[in-house]
């Protein structure tokens, strides 16, 4: 699979330079694959050969960081810091590869357009979101085993840019064009299936699930749809976030009127009597059903005159 960027659909466009303006690795993308690759590395390599107690060092530190369901009689059993700790693992190369993969696909664009720390925050709360339900869902069903990578993160990614740019064509297998909006459809629909279906493959299609949908909550949020912010204001976005809106170009919080001044004296220029305000205008009228039009005078008659043609 391959990730194609297009002017169409709609969707804003970046060209991505080597030389300035869109990186191919911003800030936060570039610190999480990074800390992916190394705690991959140090724990499989690096600490391979030592042991504590007669366990592998690196076996006794998986066991305290990955996810395990409460009430596990295996391993450690839970800590809470096992809901953002079990993202940083994963169960070989070709699993932290893909993972990886998938995550600068979808997520570079993204962190583009909300700014470092709103990625961040985005990233890692659809990680709690999908360890959480995973949670839930290995204790109900009686299972022992833990859980490791950041694949339910990545599908919170994965959402959130298939509501961005739903018109965006992903290319399966580099040959397949399909949008993104559909594309995300398809790996939702194959996750609930799987998950449903109790199919056991040794992947947490519900840790998928819980990411989707916190990072599907989220977009709704920071729409509005979802009237999150009035009840913590704590989660307003911060002064770094990008402000371009990929929907409608630059948000209106960052779009003022133009202001004009008096190139003499510096100052606003006073509004004439052609803009007098509604209020003058029906004191004007009454006026008129007091005293009668006689009872005007002539600048009242002028700017009644004036807001007659302005009507008509």
């Amino acid at each position: 699979m391959s990730f194609y960027d297009t002017r169409g659909g709609g969707s804003n466009y970046y060209r991505p330079s080597l030389f300035g303006g869109f990186s191919f690795f911003p800030p936060v993308l570039k610190a999480l694959l990074i800390t992916n690759a190394v705690v991959w590395f140090v724990l499989d390599f690096f600490l391979g050969s030592f042991t504590l107690n007669g366990h592998p060092l690196f076996a006794v530190l998986e066991s305290y960081l990955a996810l395990w369901p409460l009430g596990s009689t295996q391993g450690t059993g839970f800590f809470p810091w096992q809901l953002i700790t079990y993202m940083f693992l994963h169960g070989g190369f070709w699993h932290l590869f893909f993972n990886m993969l998938w995550l600068w696909m979808f997520g570079m664009e993204l962190e583009h357009v909300w700014g470092s720390r709103k990625f961040l925050f985005f990233y890692l709360i659809c990680g709690f979101g999908a360890g959480a339900a995973n949670l839930i869902v290995t204790t109900l069903l009686g299972q022992t085993a833990p859980t490791v990578g950041a694949s339910g993160a990545i599908m919170g990614v994965l959402i959130a840019f298939g509501m961005l740019f739903p018109e965006r064509p992903i290319y399966l297998y580099f040959l397949l064009p399909i949008r993104a909006k559909y594309f995300v459809a398809l790996v939702i629909g194959f996750d609930l299936f799987y998950g449903v279906t109790g199919t056991t493959d040794g992947v947490a299609h519900f840790a998928h699930l819980g990411g989707a949908a916190m990072g599907f909550l989220y977009i709704l949020a920071d729409r509005n749809l979802i009237p999150v912010r009035s009840w913590f204001p704590w989660l307003r976005p911060r002064r770094d976030e990008s402000p371009y809106d990929t929907r409608f170009g630059y948000r209106d919080r960052d779009v003022q009127d133009a202001k004009f001044y008096d190139i003499h004296t510096g100052k606003p220029p006073e509004k004439s009597d052609d803009e007098a305000s509604q209020e003058v205008i029906d004191a004007i009228l009454d006026k008129i059903s007091k005293g009668g039009y006689q009872s005007l005078s002539d600048e009242e008659k002028r700017i009644l005159n004036e807001a007659s043609k302005k009507i008509h």
